[in-house]
């Protein structure tokens, strides 16, 4: 994945000059294709080429108010939630009774009809509060829990790693047989975003439990929840405990040591203390006879919480999570409690989006796909998808090439990364077929009802693929969605639409800096079928060793090389880029780049590359790069990137570029500056 979870959207920068979002001025593209004024040339690329590259940008470009970061992906995801408002209020006039438009359009009206949500107030919470309220037992409490799992996981590609349900379920190919689709079951119970800031010792981490614990208790009491503080303490006390037994988020990574399959007759054994066959009958699993356990400690401690925590404490737990859930479709005083602790806490957001904003970002989270069917129709022309698909064929072939110049990899082991490339599954732009809603009920005026149907309409969608044939067409994100994904059991990429727009993917320009740009995308997610995760997977998408040992040996090494490089990145004093946990995207970015370049080249076809404002085409290329990784973060935002996300911040992923020796020749990079590696320290793992 190139970025991690923010609302679906996508952003074309051609012609932007003058034009303004939120407030904030966006960077003019010139004509050639590059932001040449947004480069700080008094920086030596040798030295920082994140801020050679985008300094003047960085100096002079403000983070919107109602965001926590600010860059490409954010600016053309700023585009694509306005252009899907606009598609989204046409089909308000326009969509016939029945229609998905209709539902489309009905949801989002739904949200924004604020007047008759602040009306309702919290009576749709009453049915579920006198739910939980009912629970009298630990056989209770179990279904209770069972009936709170959704279908909110994708462990291999790093998203909602915790959910404040108190396990996650994924329903994917099985790891050993991809041949079927199992169920994961995975930690979770959280209310904050990762173990760590619940067992951290840091002051800054202290004082973020010190408001967690406010804000849980700021939510009863909007809910009329008698003794808020003292229930707060001990909802607080018990999700400290789950933590504890929480596997690391970079441990959470390993497919080796998550693909646990175990059968449901063995969980009352491994996992005691929680009623498993309650649990598994109210989640809808009751016939399902194995699972994968992901991070079996964790389930084990949960479950062992599940039978010794008191009874009424996790009655409170599910009471808060219940609400807390759900604030987003409910009255402005328990909307802006989320926002305070959420969005300003956690990332330092300053104000919250409008409501349109979020009107388009729930129901893309609950319509995606029959969003992203308007969305297509309107902004992505075929031309625009046949020149995206030469581009991968091109990618592709260049990888196939690098695998045949390396010289340390035995003839075995380089015919199956062959094969393993040649059977690559790669869509563009959208899926060959469209997910049905027409299962879906949305009803005008009731926003709280509409969010919970979806919810559960896809919990069970996923259900029903329990059983069935593997769908290799199956996409896992949404066209206008600005983000790419490797799914590597299904050995296959997905591009939504959204990310090819300028200034990724600009038909007006040189073909050098779309191959900065989003062709190092593409090579990125090629690279992720061999980064360390990856590179277990067969070419059928199993679990399975393909390589010989002093090969595995050699690659480990490299691997461990990049480790230690990201290691000794320091965002602040205080804390450091975990060159493990961030290794699987490390490994992607550089041998996706190596690609790219490489790729580019061959399109030459041996003529000489473009030199545009007195750049050569090498330097245009590793510009183009380093622009598409421009972002600027608030400091708690930038802290908790480092914390859960999966991908180094953005300078030191534009800074990569020191493990490149085409990089070197094209700035003159000498010894004597920051950035340099000495040939034998570049790791190129591919």
């Amino acid at each position: 994945m190139q970025q991690p979870a923010r609302p679906a959207a996508s952003l074309t920068l051609a012609g932007l000059a003058g034009l303004w979002l939120a407030g904030f001025c966006l960077a003019a593209v010139s004509d050639t294709g590059l932001d040449f004024a947004g480069i700080d040339r008094s920086v030596a690329p040798g030295d920082d080429f994140f801020r050679y590259a985008n300094g003047n940008w960085l100096a002079k470009t403000a983070i919107p108010a109602d965001q926590p970061d600010w860059g490409t992906f954010a600016v053309l995801t700023e585009l694509t939630l306005k252009r899907t408002d606009e598609l989204i209020r046409a089909a308000e006039t326009t969509a016939s009774p029945g229609s998905e438009a209709r539902k489309i359009a009905d949801y989002y009206a739904s949200y924004m009809d604020a007047a008759r949500i602040e009306q309702l107030g919290s009576t749709p919470l009453v049915p579920l509060l006198r739910e939980i309220d009912a629970i009298a037992d630990r056989t209770a409490l179990a279904r209770a829990l069972g009936a709170t799992l959704r279908a909110d996981v994708d462990i291999l590609n790093n998203t909602r790693l915790d959910t404040a349900n108190t396990f996650g379920l994924w329903v994917a190919q099985d790891l050993s047989d991809p041949s079927h689709y199992s169920p994961f079951l995975l930690q979770g119970g959280l209310g904050m975003p990762d173990r760590d800031y619940y067992l951290n010792p840091s002051q800054k981490m202290a004082d973020i439990r010190t408001q967690y614990q406010a804000h849980i208790a700021a939510v009863l009491r909007l809910a009329h929840i008698a003794d808020a503080a003292a229930k707060a303490r001990a909802i607080f006390e018990l999700e400290r405990r789950i933590a504890a037994v929480h596997v690391s988020r970079a441990e959470s990574e390993d497919a080796l040591k998550g693909n646990n399959h175990w059968s449901a007759a063995e969980f009352p054994r491994r996992a005691p203390g929680l009623e498993w066959p309650a649990f598994f009958a109210a989640a809808g699993l009751a016939q399902q006879r194995e699972f994968v356990v992901w991070q079996p400690g964790a389930v084990t401690g949960i479950a062992a919480l599940a039978g010794s925590a008191p009874l009424e404490t996790w009655k409170d737990y599910l009471r808060f999570h219940l609400i807390d859930g759900v604030s987003g479709y409910l009255p402005q005083a328990f909307v802006a409690e989320d926002f305070s602790f959420r969005e300003h806490v956690l990332s330092g957001t300053p104000e919250q989006e409008p409501r349109w904003k979020r009107a388009v970002e729930e129901t893309n989270a609950a319509l995606g796909e029959a969003v992203g069917k308007i969305y297509v129709a309107k902004y992505f022309p075929p031309a625009e998808k046949a020149r995206a698909e030469a581009m991968v064929h091109n990618l592709i072939a260049a990888f196939a090439a690098r695998i045949d110049r390396l010289e340390w990899m035995a003839p075995q082991t380089r015919a199956r990364a062959k094969a393993k490339l040649e059977t690559l599954e790669v869509a563009v732009g959208y899926p060959d077929h469209w997910r049905d809603f027409s299962g879906l009920e949305v009803r005008r005026g009731d926003a709280f009802g509409n969010a919970r149907r979806a919810a559960l309409f896809d919990y069970r969608y996923n259900l029903q693929k329990l059983g069935r044939p593997v769908d290799r067409g199956e996409w896992a994100m949404t066209p206008q969605l600005v983000n790419a994904v490797n799914l590597p059991a299904l050995n296959a990429i997905n591009f939504p639409a959204a990310i090819l727009q300028p200034p990724n993917f600009d038909p007006q320009r040189d073909p050098v800096m779309d191959y900065g740009a989003i062709g190092s995308v593409i090579g990125h997610e090629i690279s992720h079928s061999f980064d360390d995760q990856g590179a277990l997977f067969d070419a059928s998408g199993k679990l399975q060793n393909w390589w010989t040992p002093e090969d595995f040996a050699h690659f480990k090494a490299a691997g461990e090389r990049l480790v230690e490089q990201f290691n000794a990145y320091h965002p602040f004093p205080d804390i450091n880029v975990n060159g493990r946990q961030t290794l699987s995207e490390n490994i992607a970015d550089v041998a996706g780049l190596a690609d790219s370049f490489d790729a580019w080249r061959l399109t030459l076809q041996g003529r000489m590359p473009p030199a545009i404002a007195g750049f050569s085409g090498e330097q245009l290329f590793f510009l183009s790069y380093g622009q598409s990784k421009r972002r600027k973060f608030r400091e708690a935002a930038l802290r908790l990137h480092v914390v859960t996300d999966g991908h180094a911040p953005a300078e030191y992923r534009a800074d990569t570029v020191r493990n490149l020796d085409a990089w070197y020749q094209a700035f003159q990079v000498t010894p004597s500056q920051k950035l340099y590696l000495s040939p034998p320290d570049r790791v190129g793992v591919w």
